[in-house]
């Protein structure tokens, strides 16, 4: 057991995987919060829990055990919340966490969000952060892309949701695909001012061979 204490120790965030392609991404973000000793509260859509299973290989006709498998033992606290539980904590502005991100978020999700529907507990928990004026962050991974779903991102961003769509770099060289998702996960915690090494940050190699040094120098 991990006995150090944890700055995060204590601090909650809401992780909320849709049925857009792409829940490895939440699934590592989870797994690096509860790394970080942070307290996770995790919904999931019943698609989502699909997605899960179609392309994780999760057996999902146990959703606890299926959780307890992929993230036990870690340092952090997971609660789970069922997607119908719209009497959970987390419904509650008067329940403080710090952040919430969907990770992948569908564009049914997204608007949802953009239009102030509350008929779940994602879609709740998400108009909370809003109206309590606390950080959310929508990863948005769908393509093509109509004028609907823009224009219901632009309306969320003006809003003050931050979009990080699911559009990774490669000027890092990544060598696997957990690299890329990695690198994804690793932009959502740049936005929170969260800490990580997940990826090479542009630089990082001039520093490495000198060149931020002389730059420096000549400042």
């Amino acid at each position: 057991m991990n006995n150090q204490v944890s700055e995060h120790q204590g601090k909650r965030i809401v992780i909320g995987i849709t049925g857009a392609s792409g829940s490895i991404y939440g699934v590592r973000l989870v797994e690096t919060l509860l790394d970080l000793q942070y307290t996770v509260h995790l919904i999931v859509s019943n698609a989502g829990w699909r997605v899960l299973k179609e392309e994780l290989g999760w057996n999902v006709t146990d959703r606890e055990g299926a959780l307890n498998e992929q993230f036990g033992g870690r340092p952090g606290s997971l609660v789970y919340h069922p997607f119908t539980d719209i009497g959970a904590s987390i419904a509650s502005g008067s329940y403080l966490v710090d952040a919430m991100i969907i990770m992948p978020c569908s564009m049914g999700t997204l608007s949802a969000v953009a239009h102030g529907s509350s008929d779940n507990l994602m879609a709740r928990a998400a108009d909370v952060m809003m109206k309590e004026g606390r950080p959310l962050i929508l990863v948005p991974r769908e393509t093509p892309l109509h004028a609907i779903h823009l224009e219901n991102m632009l309306k969320l961003a003006r809003l003050g949701v931050k979009m990080i769509p699911a559009m990774p770099a490669f000027y890092f060289h990544p060598k696997t695909l957990d690299d890329i998702v990695l690198f994804l996960v690793g932009k959502v915690l740049d936005s929170l001012r969260i800490e990580h090494q997940l990826f090479t940050r542009w630089g990082d190699s001039d520093a490495d061979t000198g060149h931020q040094d002389n730059h420096n120098r000549k400042n």
